[in-house]
Parts: structure tokens; C-alpha cells; sequence
């Protein structure tokens, strides 16, 4: 069953349930990505309901058990993020192509937007002010995203450090991450194991960690002391980037103004940089 059949599945069969059911079909139609990858029992624990309820509404909606129903909501998150599928989905629609990417990409932005929160925003300024060192962590299409971070975190005069994949595994980076030090995560589908290893390894030596990702299903939440989370649809690639991009401008942009003079400073010091004749060409447009 796709995804399309599956959402059309669940929003036929919520009018008819009593308000129990209707409440875990709701929740199942807002929460699909997340639905897909926890257990039964986190998703009971989610809803405050017990795990029989669960298997009642699987069947009410003509599923044998929770766990094919579960097979469902992975089928349709997965194609989701498979590239082919939704390439293929796209070209069978006949869409015009540009027209959907650019209001897709809207929709990325505007959602993305609204889960920037304030509290949020603050709590990840005081926790770049607290931090030691900054480890920036990303992996395949992620590592865009990470490396666009510490960009921003080196221009303000932060000590950032970008964790990629290379000559030493992340899970040997990791192990440099100690107290007071601060790890950020993103992490886009398709999710990765020693991307979460990693991140377990730093929790546990103490570090902090901030995730920026798609859904609370990601498995590097589970040792976030903050989530963001971002928009990524796309209707070609797996995910887009320019919502995790469009966060990481906000949040570093919030930042300069609440670090005051010390960014100030920092960013003349770069300013500086820039009438560097070796580097740059003098009679254009001078800026980072």
C-alpha cells in the first residue's frame, strides 16, 4: 500500500470511530514518520493508551495486527525519501515539475518556520555561549547542512569544529567529545548508525547535544538536550536542504545580535579579510 492509499485509508475509516480510535488515527495522519519507527509501546506511552487499543484500531482499519499496520506507515515513509519513487511519482502525475519544487520548497520554509520557537531559540544561544568546543556532525547530505554551521559558528570567532567522515571514522572523532563541549547533529533520512553511535558516545562522555532534524523518530533525539526540526520534502531527492539551511541562517543570524560586541568583532575581524587582493578581486561586492 502507498502512501497516498494509506492517508486516504486512515481519513476514511476516523469519521466513523469512537473518540479513543479517532484520537490514534489522528495522531497516526500528523505523526507518520514518527509512528512508522517507534514501538508499540512508545507510541501507547505517546498517546496514554494501551497497547491493545492500538492492535483494536489496527484492525478496525482492516490491518490483521499493529505490526502490519506499522509495515504500512514504513512503506509510506520510505517512499517518501526514495529518490526513484518519488521521481516516478512526480512523472506519472505529469506535474510541472518546477512549479511543485518551488511550492514544495515553499512549504518546507513556512513549516520549518513555524517550529522556531522562541524558547528554543534561546536555549540554543545559551548553549553555544556555555560550550567548550562546537562539533559539528553530518553525514552524506547532512554534512551540508553541518558544514554550512560551522561556517557560520568560525565567522562569529566560535571554536567550531566539522566532524566528517574521512581518514577516521566518526565514532574515533567522537571520543573527543568531553564535558562542556557541545555536539550538533543534523540528521536527514536516510538515517545512520554510526551517526547515532557516535552521538551515543559523545553523550555518554558527557558532551551536550542539539539534533536538527525531520521527526522526533530520528534515533539521535533520544540523546538531544534540543530538537529543531525542519522540513525536507522533495519531489526528485531524497530530501531538500534549504529548510535545515534556512534554520541554521536564523539561528546563527539571532545569535550574532545576542553575542553583541564579541560578534561584532569577530565579524570585522573576517571583514578584514576580504581586501586581500590575493584572494578576492577588489572591484566587486566584498562580503562573506
Amino acid at each position: 500500500m502507498g502512501g497516498t492509499e494509506l492517508q486516504a485509508l486512515l481519513r476514511a475509516k476516523i469519521e466513523g470511530m469512537p473518540n479513543k480510535a479517532r484520537r490514534v488515527v489522528d495522531y497516526l495522519l500528523s505523526h507518520t514518520r514518527e509512528a512508522a519507527f517507534l514501538s508499540i509501546g512508545e507510541v501507547a506511552e505517546n498517546l496514554k493508551v494501551s497497547k491493545a487499543q492500538l492492535v483494536r484500531v489496527a484492525r478496525m482499519l482492516g490491518f490483521k495486527g499493529y505490526a502490519d499496520l506499522k509495515d504500512a506507515l514504513k512503506s509510506a515513509v520510505l517512499e517518501q525519501v526514495n529518490p526513484a519513487a518519488g521521481l516516478a511519482k512526480t512523472m506519472k502525475e505529469n506535474k510541472d515539475l518546477p512549479e511543485t519544487i518551488y511550492r514544495m520548497e515553499h512549504a518546507n520554509l513556512d513549516d520549518t518556520w513555524k517550529q522556531i520557537t522562541p524558547d528554543k531559540v534561546t536555549r540554543f544561544c545559551n548553549m553555544i555561549k556555555k560550550a567548550t568546543n562546537i562539533y559539528c556532525v553530518g553525514w552524506g547530505i547532512s554534512a551540508m547542512v553541518a558544514e554550512s554551521l560551522y561556517t557560520r559558528l568560525m565567522e562569529l570567532g566560535l571554536k567550531g569544529i566539522l566532524v566528517k567522515r574521512g581518514s577516521v571514522a566518526l565514532i574515533e572523532q567522537a571520543r573527543a567529545m568531553k564535558q562542556n563541549d557541545l555536539v550538533i547533529v543534523c540528521e536527514l533520512p536516510s538515517y545512520v548508525i554510526e551517526v547515532t553511535e557516535s552521538i551515543s558516545k559523545a553523550h555518554e562522555n558527557g558532551a551536550s547535544v542539539i539534533t536538527f532534524t525531520d521527526s522526533p523518530a530520528a534515533p539521535v533525539c533520544q540523546y538531544a538536550g534540543l530538537s529543531m526540526y525542519v522540513s525536507d520534502k522533495s519531489p526528485t531527492f531524497g530530501s531538500s536542504i534549504l529548510g535545515p539551511l534556512f534554520l541554521i541562517h536564523i539561528l546563527t543570524s539571532i545569535l550574532a545580535i545576542d553575542m553583541g560586541e564579541q560578534a561584532k568583532a569577530a565579524l570585522k575581524d573576517q571583514a578584514e579579510g576580504l581586501h586581500d587582493e590575493r584572494v578576492y578581486y577588489p572591484s566587486y561586492d566584498l562580503r562573506y
